[in-house]
């Protein structure tokens, strides 16, 4: 069974940065895809960004290229996204997500994932 948790949500100012974490455990090869995914207040879910585990290929959205970075770290199981110059539109719940998948079917579709985390709130405040 897979869990994933996030941490590193907060409030802070246009501008500003945070660096979120998602921990996963249980099968490696169920979560050899694992991406970040937000939703706004009356906005769908969308894919920001994604990492295939095992050679570090990336996506990302058109809208956070050049501010978000997606990293891992797989000897703690750990997936990082770290969001620079933060705008008050990148305001949403972020989740973090998993899957099975081969170097190159990294995807920000969020129906194509199978685990999910609870979220974790980024405000940005202008």
């Amino acid at each position: 069974q897979v869990q994933l948790v996030e941490s590193g949500g907060g409030s802070v100012q246009a501008g500003g940065s945070l660096r979120l974490s998602c921990v996963a455990s249980g099968s490696t090869g169920s979560t050899s895809c694992m991406g970040w995914f937000r939703q706004g207040p009356g906005k769908e879910r969308e894919g920001v960004a994604a990492i295939w585990r095992g050679g570090g290929t990336v996506s990302y959205a058109d809208s956070v290229k050049g501010r978000f970075t997606i990293s891992q770290d797989n000897g703690k199981n750990t997936v990082y996204l770290q969001m620079n110059s933060l705008k008050p539109e990148d305001t949403a719940m972020y989740y973090c997500a998993a899957r099975p998948c081969r170097w190159n079917a990294v995807t920000l579709s969020p129906s194509e994932y199978n685990y999910w985390g609870q979220g974790t709130q980024v405000t940005v405040s202008s």
